[in-house]
């Protein structure tokens, strides 16, 4: 293969991969705020609404360990555009569910279909990518995504209340996710055996990077649940704390492209083991600013993007440090890992502002930072100690 058909090649694969997920995205921000809008007005509690959303978690960590091996059998594009129908089907049958009860499989069902398509798209993405440009292609990702997260609450807005057309919307954005994979015939990436490793053995092969993931999903759920109950808390309007979300998001959508640029050229466990501390920092900062919208509104910004780095960089050290099924299967274990975050996060930093009403919240957050720090350190220090070990046991 020449360079040109193999950059080409590379080029039609990231991009169809790409093109599928954010689409998704798109559907998937959508479906978040309109569920919590229909169970609120079929009489549920919040918590109700909350254990809902959590059953899309629950379906990830069960789902994620049996993907790459279901994808060895079907192909990875054949399983993706059955994880794109089943996700089309639920959509729409979630505007047909007339008792509270009946969102919860269908939850499970939407949950399941989307870890299909996030294991199986980023295993994609982090397969087709040049190694020296990885964490570019990485942070493009991260970054349109981003912009599809942003994309799903704008539409709901110009839908009518109960209508059926953001479930059509919904359905249709997951069936045409599907059209960027027409034009990657012969460029998605062939499994043909399963992963070697176990959840535990990724754990212990790239902790720096699966750890990255749950900090991150914890740090990202909790923080934009309960940022604007912080801004509240501290004296702002509840219109301008709710802007502290979406300044967060912002910092997000600008950084990302950045970081990978960085992450190409530098070791990425040290550039994981920065934003880890960075991420601590900046939190242990909130209390200090909050009373100054100057500094706390644009600390608050680069704080989340370059938090946000954490998921971005750690992707980038996975496709690095494994090939074939055992990508697959570390991108599994990746995302289960980011479904625990998002499960663990919330609970952790409600403790937090309970305990210590407001700042309860940023010091929760500092206590995962430091955490993940030293699980970085002690990994670096034993990849030290080996390669001491074999220097001195070099004739």
């Amino acid at each position: 293969m020449s360079f040109l058909s193999e950059r080409s090649h590379q080029v039609r694969a990231i991009s169809a991969a790409i093109g599928c997920i954010v689409v998704v995205g798109v559907g998937l921000s959508l479906s978040i705020p309109l569920l919590a809008f229909v169970m609120a007005e079929m009489g549920a509690s919040g918590t109700m609404i909350g254990l809902n959303t959590a059953m899309g978690g629950v379906a990830t960590i069960l789902v994620a360990p049996v993907i790459p091996s279901l994808a060895a059998r079907t192909g990875v594009r054949g399983l993706i555009l059955i994880a794109l129908l089943l996700g089309g089907a639920v959509f729409m049958a979630f505007y047909y569910a007339t008792a509270l009860w009946m969102l919860f499989p269908l939850r499970f069902l939407f949950g399941a279909a989307l870890a299909v398509l996030f294991v199986l798209s980023e295993f994609w993405i982090n397969a087709a990518a040049p190694e020296r440009s990885r964490g570019f292609v990485m942070g493009i990702y991260a970054t349109m995504l981003s912009l599809g997260f942003a994309a799903g609450p704008t539409l709901l807005a110009f839908f009518a209340k109960g209508s059926i057309i953001p479930y059509v919307t919904g359905a249709l954005l997951f069936l045409a996710a599907a059209v960027p994979l027409a034009f990657a015939d012969g460029v998605a990436p062939k499994l043909h055996r399963s992963p070697e490793h176990n959840f535990i053995g990724y754990l212990r092969a790239a902790p720096s990077a699966v750890f990255a993931a749950f900090i991150f999903g914890a740090v990202e759920t909790g923080g934009m649940s309960f940022l604007p109950l912080y801004g509240v808390h501290i004296g702002y309007s509840e219109a301008m704390s709710a802007t502290l979300v979406s300044v967060l998001a912002l910092g997000n959508v600008l950084v990302q492209i950045p970081l990978g640029l960085v992450s190409d050229r530098v070791d990425r466990r040290h550039m994981l083991l920065t934003l880890g501390m960075i991420g601590a920092v900046g939190a242990a900062l909130l209390p200090l600013v909050a009373d100054n919208t100057a500094i706390l509104f644009p600390l608050v910004a680069v704080w989340g993007g370059l938090i946000a780095g954490l998921y971005t960089v750690g992707l980038a050290h996975l496709g690095a440090s494994f090939r074939g099924a055992d990508l697959a299967g570390a991108n599994a274990t990746y995302v289960m890992m980011y479904s625990l975050g998002m499960l663990a996060g919330p609970p952790i930093i409600g403790v937090g502002f309970d305990v210590w009403d407001p700042h309860g919240m940023p010091a929760a957050i500092v206590l995962l930072f430091v955490l993940y720090v030293a699980v970085v350190i002690h990994r670096l220090r034993t990849l030290a100690l080996r390669r001491r070990a074999a220097m001195a046991d070099a004739p």
